[in-house]
């Protein structure tokens, strides 16, 4: 696919940012107010509940009061004071422990809504909003976890990804659009941030120049989803400049609030508007509104300030040293017994040009207790490291020396994160689910740890380059169509009742500039799904040959269907009298319903 499209030539200077505390400080006054009226039966639920969401906050199914306050962290970054706040959140205002999200965010449940100011002011304080978390809205601009530490960067993606979270907070274009709009940086095709699924993905990449030279730049993706009908992102061009970036991404925007569907939410995402109007005929929009741009009083061309004050060189390669393969389907083998071998082997990635190594901290289930915050935090510190949250729900230490990793290792040992968790089978990642989503079936964050205990059990925890992914609905917040194994919870009936169920995907993979949705395997009871998963993950670990990826293992033995066919079995359901616990989803004491209420944050 080529094209010769032309664009501006004049570069102007970046805008400067917004003055982001002063306006943060007036929304929180403004839903502070809003609250009072609300509580007093002033305004009505839905004015209300756009204001809540675009504050993000979301309802929990729990009804009354309770809500869940998402705080973005723009390309996952964080520092040791703002941990240091989480674990006073935690424990202040929730249940003890904050939830690492899938996209970067950390979440906070059973938040008393009156409380919420408070909350806000916190965060506000260390530099933190949850503006535009929730909502239809432009969410967390997310990046690789490794941008800036990467041996295999084309560029440093983080400023870029700052850019773009600083241009659009609180701008006007993207405060009511058909629907959320979710923007994603990988520093080359590698694609660890998982560019390929969502509304914009910048990839960066280079292109010779006619003197012999390399220019850097940009290869962006559009219209990328997933959800219950999901849908790949496709390339809007060969290359963007740098200085076209920001233009671009707004010109998608504007595409998008201009066509989106306003009048069926399950049809308003990005990927709805190139199914009616053609990819084509999106592209030209796009690039009509960007040559346009130069005359608008806020133009976004030119090198971002956040680019401009930090640099975007990527972190480069160590020629002598062994570079740590990454991304989705890499083969992990821990070979060895030691404990601390195991976490190096699993954990740390290797090869960047000074010399320092980046290492993972496993959060199960990306869930953190206040006293592991208030660690990180002191960790942090102690090694003045860069942490990333990464979209596998995992905490990420960067710029630490060869020198420091046994003392890194016994410091994250102590509370509980050194467990060796990197692109093993035990590293499941599930949405929240039925236990706080208003929309969920099914309990998936039970069904993830059933699946990790299983895998425990049978020593197949730290079976390498396979990835389990859980929703506890169609929509994907879980993300299982993009996983090695995926599942998504569902409703069953047997024997006249009802029951907690799952369809198990299988092949699903993100990575090199491609996506591949996981295909329907079989569904089975909730009950099942951890044996299901055991099975497969045996069979491919008996079967694989040398440096094999689950893909290929998966082309070779037929695909979802034939595989699934060894795993028939697990789609019986005893009845109620016999296994009473089939009837019963993970966490609850009584009968399964699959009642659920009004969505407020479908894919």
């Amino acid at each position: 696919m080529t094209f010769t499209i032309s664009t501006p030539t004049t570069i102007a200077p970046a805008p400067i940012p917004r003055d982001l505390d002063a306006e943060q400080q007036r929304d929180i006054e403004r839903f502070e107010i809003a609250i009072k009226q609300f509580l007093a039966g002033e305004i009505s639920d839905d004015v209300f509940r756009v204001m809540r969401l675009n504050n993000g906050i979301y309802g929990q199914r729990q009804g009354g009061t309770n809500q869940m306050v998402r705080i973005k962290l723009p390309a996952g970054s964080i520092t040791p004071e703002q941990f240091d706040v989480m674990a006073e959140l935690s424990t202040e205002f929730s249940r003890g422990w904050g939830h690492i999200t899938t996209r970067q965010n950390i979440q906070f449940h059973y938040v008393q809504l009156e409380r919420i100011p408070d909350l806000l002011r916190k965060i506000a304080a260390v530099g933190l909003t949850s503006r535009e978390a929730c909502g239809d809205t432009v969410r967390n601009v997310m990046a690789c976890h490794l941008a800036g530490a990467c041996p295999h960067e084309k560029l440093n993606v983080t400023p870029w990804a700052e850019a773009v979270y600083r241009h659009f907070v609180r701008n006007p274009l993207g405060q009511r659009l058909p629907r959320k709009f979710k923007v994603n940086f990988s520093g080359c095709s590698t694609d660890c941030g998982q560019a390929m699924f969502n509304d914009v993905g910048v990839v960066a990449v280079t292109r010779p120049t006619s003197d012999g030279g390399i220019e850097h730049g940009f290869r962006i993706y559009i219209a990328g989803g997933l959800g219950a009908t999901p849908h790949p992102a496709l390339a809007l061009e060969d290359f963007t400049t740098r200085e076209d970036l920001l233009p671009t991404v707004e010109a998608v925007l504007r595409v998008f609030e201009q066509t989106g569907n306003r009048d069926n939410k399950l049809r308003a995402r990005l990927k709805w508007v190139v199914d009616q109007l053609g990819i084509e005929e999106v592209r030209r929009r796009v690039i009509k509104i960007r040559h346009t741009l130069p005359g608008s009083s806020t133009w976004p061309g030119g090198i971002p300030p956040e680019v401009t004050a930090s640099g975007d060189e990527a972190a480069g390669v160590n020629e002598s040293a062994d570079v740590t393969a990454v991304g989705q389907g890499v083969r992990v083998d821990l070979n060895v017994t030691d404990p601390f071998r195991k976490w190096e082997l699993a954990s740390v990635i290797r090869g960047v040009k000074d010399g320092t190594v980046s290492a993972v901290a496993y959060a199960a289930l990306g869930d953190i207790t206040a006293d592991q915050f208030r660690e990180l935090a002191n960790i942090q510190r102690h090694f003045k490291a860069d942490v990333r949250l990464s979209n596998r729900q995992n905490v990420v230490f960067r710029g630490i020396t060869e020198s420091e990793l046994p003392e890194l290792y016994n410091m994250l040992n102590a509370i509980g994160m050194a467990r060796p968790g990197a692109e093993l089978a035990r590293d499941v990642v599930a949405c929240p689910g039925a236990d706080t989503c208003n929309i969920a079936v099914t309990q998936s964050r039970g069904l993830a740890s059933a699946i990790g205990e299983k895998l425990e059990e049978e020593g197949l925890a730290e079976v390498g380059g396979v990835r389990i992914n859980i929703s506890g609905c169609t929509n994907s917040c879980g993300q299982h169509h993009a996983s090695d194994i995926g599942f998504f919870g569902a409703e069953r009936r047997a024997h006249g009742q009802s029951l907690p169920g799952y369809q198990m995907l299988l092949g699903g993979y993100v990575g090199q500039e491609q996506i591949h949705f996981g295909q329907k395997a079989l569904r089975v009871p909730a009950k099942a799904a951890p044996e299901a998963a055991a099975r497969v993950i045996r069979r491919y670990a008996s079967e694989r040959a040398a440096s094999e990826t689950f893909q290929s293992w998966l082309a070779r033995s037929g695909g979802a269907g034939v595989v699934a066919e060894a795993l028939r079995d697990l789609d019986e359901v005893p009845l109620p009298d016999v296994a009473p616990d089939f009837f019963v989803d993970y966490g609850e004491t009584g009968p399964f319903t699959g009642e659920v209420g009004d969505s407020e944050c479908a894919v």
